[in-house]
């Protein structure tokens, strides 16, 4: 059985404005390279929950180690106290894959835990659940105890749905005791843009053309991590073949995707230039 791999976070919830001052001491010029006492009177977050808020802008993809990573250097210019929607994007796009990143995708999803579980497996079948739905699904997975699972798939639950969390995505929303899935508030195509150069980089490298239907169809890819289908994905693609981010190639079979941009930086830059 898979283990979780959900400890990271304690016993603390996701929350934006704890994170952006994760971000701003590390934008200074100790970084996070500073002993707890003094990284706590720099943040004003507490012995048990430093190291944790630390976690989570770890595996929301804006710290490295001690470090901004370049996306954190741009949230910390541009969104400091991470409001705008692209950056609760971008967090989510980082979470989706666990402590693992963008590292070659494993044959299951679950195997790198329980949030690619989450994202990859549990969602592209259910597209309305309860918690308990989640737990009996997870439970056969995971070899961790059914408290501890459900304990752990909580986080996960209220960081898509509680406000000062990841709400605006509207990757999930909760009537009752049910949650809706991909009820999505994306239309930045630069911001799908810079995903789809990040998943490119991930599984072709350098390559500067690929199948289209091996970006439809890709291995944790942007279908699921987007919340849509294959059709809608098509239709991102084609909207950003209008804003040159990529050309595609169909009159002749098979569809190919040729890539425009040299740096995916550059089209997360137009994405908060243009939200």
């Amino acid at each position: 059985m898979a283990r979780l791999e959900m400890h990271f976070n304690g016993t603390f919830a996701f929350k934006r404005e704890e994170v952006s001052r994760i971000l701003k001491a590390a934008s200074e010029e100790k970084a996070l390279d500073d002993t707890l006492e003094s990284l706590m009177e720099r943040t004003n977050l507490g012995n048990a929950k430093v190291g944790k808020i630390k976690s989570w802008a770890e595996r929301g993809g804006l710290v490295k180690g001690k470090y901004l990573t370049p996306e954190g250097k741009l949230v910390c210019k541009l969104d400091p106290y991470l409001e705008s929607n692209i950056t609760c994007w971008i967090i989510h796009f980082y979470l989706s894959f666990g402590s693992k990143g963008l590292q070659k995708p494993p044959n299951i999803p679950d195997d790198w835990g329980g949030w690619p579980y989450f994202i990859y497996t549990f969602l592209p079948q259910y597209k309305v659940f309860t918690a308990t739905d989640l737990l009996n699904c997870g439970s056969a997975i995971f070899e961790e105890k059914s408290d501890v699972i459900s304990q752990r798939f909580s986080f996960i639950l209220r960081a898509y749905t509680e406000p000062y969390a990841l709400a605006s995505c509207g990757f999930l929303t909760k009537q009752g005791d049910e949650y809706y899935a991909y009820n999505t508030n994306l239309e930045n195509c630069y911001l799908v843009g810079y995903f789809l150069a990040k998943l490119w980089e991930r599984d072709f490298g350098a390559t500067t053309s690929v199948l289209t239907d091996d970006i439809l169809n890709q291995k944790m890819g942007l279908a699921p991590v987007l919340g849509i289908d294959a059709s809608t994905l098509q239709s991102c693609l084609n909207q950003m073949e209008i804003l040159a981010i990529i050309e595609q190639r169909r009159a002749v079979s098979p569809a190919q995707i040729i890539r425009r941009w040299d740096d995916p930086m550059t089209l997360l830059e137009k994405a908060y230039a243009n939200q």
